[in-house]
């Protein structure tokens, strides 16, 4: 043991850049200022060179779920980035933490943040860093999907946004990886609709998918020399009475993948969490349940099995001829043999478990566990092998083509006020996903607003909420391109022209126009089992100190009453169906981190009006809700107040409902700032 540190305990999986280890972990567990944390270490001496905290909010992922996701190291920038439990995207300057830039995925593009606190990896590509998640958005891409975002990493602008089948069954976690295949570059993942795929990371375009279960996939695929190693731990698509199976497919092929065109397959092993590893022309899978599966990577044959303990999510590693794995109470290594594997050592982790993989670097191993951050081996390691840089052997653009065969214009998603600016510009790639020169005149137009020549656009400046579409066109080539365009407050929302506000995220597909009492409201409707519990947001997440104001009116024929509100500021203010009226941030921390609960008795078939107020402060926010029924006075007083010493001190505003046991309306939506 070189050195160990119990505060920085997680379930995040170290990675080492430059002599410093960063991880994802809890801040301040426990107490009302827990939040999360990015750590930056020596790696020599583990001691703390900085930390980046900030809070979790309008998250349903319990504080042992922080750090699902891991950081990603960026080399060429000394940068790392980072997504939290709460969707917050962050690229942070590796040497000193500093913020460069962030986006609030749950609140800009709906990312849900669910109670399984199943966050992904970003992956840095060239000059992206791209992240995935399922999300909510809003008109074409308002029905939830797995999607991928791809980020301009120097400047978090949005280059691409592609989806998987929409309505999945899981969020997920399976960890991008980058290879070639006949000379093309591509980036091979799982997603949460149960395919694995195969898309050009620089254009988001897919090049092959295989139908591999009913349900998400959350090992990496592995890659070695064309063929692809997965497996999972649910139904087969092909076979829904078999639970699990790993295969192998050649990924010199296109489009849809069909059961034939495997190498081969091994139904009923389970293996849905550790990923793969390749050692000398076999593969070494993992199930859940802890034992180790040896198979032939040509045949498929089992060649053997070994029992090793218990429930495993981490991935084994391969270095110095020998296998490192860990379960949630032992670490292993192991020697591959001619009739399976040795094992060479056993060491218990009395009251640690492990959620995490093992790395390696500069000839030492770091391994995080519930308990602590260890860094092991000598005190003077003396690496066999200098780290070498990762290369693709991608065939030159001089071979793949020259010719233009797809453009995007940037960014492909933006939030913008009225009468804001933004200069768009396009990016060309030949068949194979290669960057090539725009050849021949761009052509930009846009569906509101003014865009000239050279791609400046002007947002429009009026009271209205709307969605612009920016198209640039070359020759038969188009791209589009969506921007929100957001109004300066107040806004009111009545719902007179019987539609969804096209600029609301995460609330058209959970939302349905309806008239109700003889005017037009909303209902959020309970028919969706995956949507009856959501969030929506319908602004700048840089507001603050704002009140939001609405309607609202549970069904009189449900037997029980749902839980409805708003959001403000990352608070939501919620008229809860057992009866009483909530302030909160963080759902599982409730009073430990902050909130506050009273009672309140209210009636279904009855409207109320709910107003909800943020006031910011130097050393905190106030929170101020009021509930009345509509039509009567406005109470003087606020029914609920409290104050968070931790705040979140800015956020889109938004609805919140649960409308699993009863649907309710929805009428009357202000928001308008403080006076």
């Amino acid at each position: 043991m070189i050195w160990s540190n119990k505060e920085f305990a997680s379930r995040s999986t170290p990675v080492v850049m430059n002599g410093r280890v960063y991880l994802v972990c809890r801040s301040f567990p426990e107490t009302t200022q827990e939040g999360e944390k990015t750590i930056c270490v020596d790696a020599e001496s583990g001691k703390l060179l900085w930390e980046s905290v900030h809070n979790v909010f309008l998250s349903d992922g319990p504080a042992e779920r922080v750090g699902w996701s891991s950081v990603v190291g960026d080399p060429e920038t000394d940068r790392v980035y980072v997504l939290g439990l709460g969707c917050l995207f962050q690229c942070l300057d590796g040497k000193t933490g500093k913020t460069i830039w962030e986006r609030s995925l749950l609140e800009e593009y709906g990312m849900l943040s669910t109670y399984g606190g199943r966050t992904n990896f970003p992956v840095v590509f060239e000059d992206l860093v791209i992240i995935s998640g399922v999300m909510t958005q809003y008109g074409e891409n308002a029905v939830p999907a797995h999607r991928f975002i791809a980020f301009d990493k120097s400047t978090g602008e949005a280059v691409w946004l592609v989806s998987t089948k929409v309505r999945p069954e899981d969020t997920t976690y399976s960890t991008p990886v980058f290879t070639t295949f006949n000379g093309e570059v591509a980036m091979v993942f799982g997603a949460a609709d149960g395919g694995v795929y195969a898309i050009q990371p620089r254009t988001g375009k897919t090049i092959w998918k295989y139908d591999a279960s009913t349900r998400g996939m959350n090992t990496t695929p592995l890659v070695h020399e064309n063929v692809v190693y997965c497996g999972h731990s649910e139904k087969n698509r092909a076979d829904t009475t078999t639970l699990g199976a790993v295969f192998a497919f050649d990924g010199r092929q296109r489009g849809e993948i069909p059961e034939a065109k495997l190498l081969w397959k091994v139904p009923g092993i389970a293996s849905g969490r550790s990923s793969p590893i390749f050692v000398d022309g076999r593969v070494y899978f993992v199930e859940d349940g802890g034992t180790m599966v040896i198979i032939d990577a040509t045949s498929g044959k089992v060649v053997a099995e070994k029992k090793l303990g218990q429930a495993m999510f981490g991935a084994p590693i391969y270095v110095d001829g020998k296998i490192h794995v860990a379960d949630t109470k032992a670490y292993w290594i192991l020697e591959p043999t001619v009739e399976g594997v040795r094992e060479v050592a056993k060491i218990k982790l009395p009251g640690d478990e492990v959620l995490t993989s093992p790395v390696v670097s500069g000839g030492r191993i770091f391994l995080a566990t519930s308990k602590a951050l260890y860094c092991i081996g000598t005190s003077k390691p003396q690496p066999a092998v200098e780290s070498a840089p990762f290369r693709l052997d991608e065939k030159p653009v001089a071979e793949n083509g020259t010719e233009l065969a797809h453009i995007q214009v940037t960014p492909v998603e933006l939030l913008l006020a009225s009468g804001g600016k933004q200069t768009y510009r396009v990016r060309g790639y030949n068949a194979q996903g290669q960057s090539i020169p725009v050849a021949g005149k761009v052509t930009f137009s846009a569906t509101a607003g003014t865009i000239d020549e050279s791609g400046n656009f002007v947002a429009p400046n009026g009271p209205e909420h709307q969605v612009v579409t920016v198209t640039a066109q070359v020759g038969e080539l188009t791209s589009k391109a969506r921007v929100r365009i957001i109004p300066p407050l107040p806004w009111k929302f009545t719902f007179d022209d019987k539609q969804v506000p096209a600029t609301w995220i995460g609330a058209a597909y959970r939302h349905q126009p309806k008239e109700v009492d003889s005017q037009s409201a909303l209902v959020k409707i309970s028919t969706i089992p995956k949507g009856t519990r959501s969030q929506s947001w319908m602004g700048l997440t840089t507001l603050h100190d704002y009140t939001i104001q609405g309607d609202f009116q549970a069904s009189a024929a449900a037997a029980s009453r749902p839980d409805m509100g708003l959001i403000n500021q990352r608070y939501t203010l919620d008229l809860m169906g057992k009866g009483q009226l909530q302030i909160r941030s963080w759902t599982p921390r409730l009073e430990l981190r902050f909130a506050k609960t009273i009672p309140f008795d209210w009636s279904p078939g009855q409207w109320y009006t709910l107003k909800f107020r943020s006031e910011t402060e130097a050393d905190g926010v106030t929170l101020r809700g009021k509930v009345w029924k509509r039509g009567e006075p406005e109470p003087a007083e606020w029914t609920i107040e409290a104050t968070d010493m931790t705040p979140n001190r800015n956020g889109s505003p938004g609805l919140f409902g649960n409308s699993s046991v009863a649907e309710f309306y929805i009428d009357n939506v202000e928001v308008s700032p403080n006076k």
